[in-house]
């Protein structure tokens, strides 16, 4: 399944480029097909699903070609499916659920952290031991454990499938000398890493020694990833995480 999330980003920009290519301002478009400015707003950068109704009176007022008309038809419909993800809502963790939307489809994923394990590493011992820690420091925890536990699996099934990404990690060696849980944990969880590198071909992990020499100011401030896709027209996408929010970036 083609990500929604990345089809809504390439919808809106090919909407856009035509809006503007043809003179036409956001004002004057949402007059013409009786919306709101917002709608065009929200559609042109990818903050809702699109509505074909909409789609098909921008692209009949744009005066779009046949053959556009059907690619752009086709991205809509794929930009408005919902995924597995969608049934679990915010009960898997809003993170989380947006992760499995981009994962979804996803060529290559790349990612580097350097404070904790990527959830695509963590086995079920480790998640659940950090659900204790929150809970023992009274963080506010604003998903269902155990869903949260049964869709990091999945997450974990849709990118290990046959046919499925090739994922590179890096990980500070900060991260794996650090015991943030318990340290038979700790045990379970790096045999889960080897298993899982031995297991998948597709899927390296990179360990960054703490003693490694980095030129001032290449060493990067938050966690990210950067994932592309097999259309090379769909935007590679960019997530940096930092502790109370994820920016993105295209």
């Amino acid at each position: 399944m083609t990500s929604p999330f990345v089809r809504r980003h390439r919808l809106g920009t090919e909407l856009r480029t035509l809006r503007e290519q043809r003179g036409i301002t956001a004002d004057e478009l949402a007059k013409a097909i009786f919306r709101s400015r917002t709608t065009i707003s929200k559609l042109e950068n990818a903050r809702s699903r699109p509505d074909m109704g909409d789609v098909y009176g921008i692209l009949r007022f744009l005066k779009v070609p046949e053959d556009k008309c059907e690619e752009l038809y086709i991205i809509a419909r794929e930009a408005a499916d919902r995924g597995w993800w969608d049934h679990y809502g915010d009960t898997m963790g809003a993170r989380q659920r947006m992760y499995a939307n981009i994962e979804s489809g996803a060529a290559t994923i790349r990612e580097y952290h350097q404070t904790a394990l990527p959830g695509l590493l963590q086995c079920v011992e480790y998640h659940w031991a950090l659900i204790d820690l929150d809970k023992i420091e009274g963080s506010r925890i604003n998903y269902v454990p155990e869903k949260s536990i049964e869709a990091r699996q999945r997450r974990q099934e849709n990118v290990f499938r046959p046919g499925g990404p090739s994922v590179e990690v890096i990980i500070d060696e900060f991260v794996l000398k650090r015991l943030a849980v318990p340290r038979p944990v700790m045990v379970t969880q790096l045999r889960h890493m080897v298993q899982l590198v031995t297991r998948e071909p597709r899927f390296t992990i990179l360990i960054l020694p703490l003693d490694a020499r980095v030129p001032p100011g290449r060493l990067p401030s938050s966690a990210y990833t950067i994932y592309t896709f097999p259309d090379p027209a769909d935007p590679c996408l960019v997530v940096a995480e930092t502790s109370n929010c994820l920016v993105q970036c295209r």
